[in-house]
């Protein structure tokens, strides 16, 4: 496949680049590790295969041979050769096609997953783009305009059969707060980090009642938000310790900043919360300017939200497998 134009932060991403943070070693991988696993599971693709991320669009690609294709993430406006498709749909393209993907009309991140996965080097385990350190993916970087990827193999696109998948906006209910919050917030699940306490019950309570709105200056490093200020009761000065995509670290300008993945592997600043890991995708798929309500849960909490995620993920799974049991 050929890169014929794109907006810019398109770039290779897997799982992730797992088991090296004590190195200094970010993970990397998805922001949205859930729509980038629904996309690889619609190709029966193994769990670690490679896929673009595309933050800006559009995006537009020409393929060179048969490729069965699947989009997942927000809403994008897909298109082949002009014919429009709906989002988490899988298509097959053929020689000379060119798809399109265009921006959202709700914001978000996109996946574009294929047959076999994308392939590019491994680098430390991982096929994933470390912007920062400027290693793994294509040649450490974005995509740029002339750029050429190729597949590795996969399922034979033998059958031009088209399918999609119910999204997770659809197949998991939504958190809820209490009290009144604007219809277009989205809430996040977080539990109490290790300053929790440092911060006063009424800071907390103010952290916890208000929207905070992802400013323009967020990025795959971390979500920086904009609302009333924040800080400890008493100023505290901390060693660097590890931290871990979704952190929420409060520094002394009072303004929250959620970590992604690609967050530095240790940071001094003090830690307020952490969202929970089912809930990670939610902020993927809020646009800039997008607002945020933070919900504190307990671990119960957490762990069934996990376990609500492995039974739409395993719907999504029998689904496919039954697709193709009748293709």
């Amino acid at each position: 496949m050929e890169v014929l134009s794109t907006g810019g932060l398109t770039t290779v991403q897997d799982s992730g680049r797992r088991g090296l943070r004590r190195f200094g070693v970010g993970v990397s991988g998805p922001l949205d590790a859930l729509a980038a696993e629904v996309g690889n599971l619609m190709l029966c693709n193994p769990p670690d295969a490679a896929f673009l991320e595309v933050v800006i669009f559009p995006l537009r690609l020409r393929f060179d041979c048969a490729l069965r294709i699947a989009v997942t993430g927000s809403d994008v406006q897909m298109e082949v050769d002009g014919q429009r498709f709906p989002p988490w749909w899988s298509v097959v393209v053929q020689p000379g096609q060119v798809l399109t993907l265009r921006a959202p009309q709700g914001g978000g991140v996109a996946y574009l997953c294929v047959s076999g996965g994308i392939d590019v080097p491994l680098v430390l385990g991982s096929r994933s783009t470390d912007l920062k350190a400027g290693f793994g993916g294509h040649c450490g970087r974005t995509l740029r305009k002339g750029d050429v990827l190729a597949a590795l193999p996969g399922r034979a696109a033998a059958s031009s059969r088209r399918f999609g998948v119910l999204p997770p906006c659809a197949g998991l209910a939504a958190p809820q707060v209490e009290g009144e919050a604007p219809a277009q917030a989205t809430v996040v699940r977080v539990l109490p980090a290790a300053q929790w306490e440092a911060f006063g019950e009424a800071t907390r309570a103010r952290f916890l009642a208000s929207c905070w709105r992802i400013t323009p200056d967020s990025n795959r490093i971390g979500l920086r938000l904009g609302g009333g200020e924040i800080k400890p009761d008493a100023p505290l000065e901390l060693l660097s310790h590890g931290i871990v995509p979704g952190v929420i670290q409060v520094p002394p300008h009072g303004q929250p900043i959620v970590m992604q993945c690609d967050a530095q592997t240790a940071g001094g600043y003090p830690k307020i919360a952490t969202v929970i890991a089912a809930d990670m995708w939610r902020l993927a798929q809020t646009a800039i300017g997008g607002q945020l309500r933070f919900q504190c849960v307990g671990m119960e909490d957490a762990l069934l939200a996990n376990a609500q995620q492995q039974t739409y993920l395993a719907t999504v799974r029998r689904a496919v497998a039954q697709f193709f049991q009748d293709a």
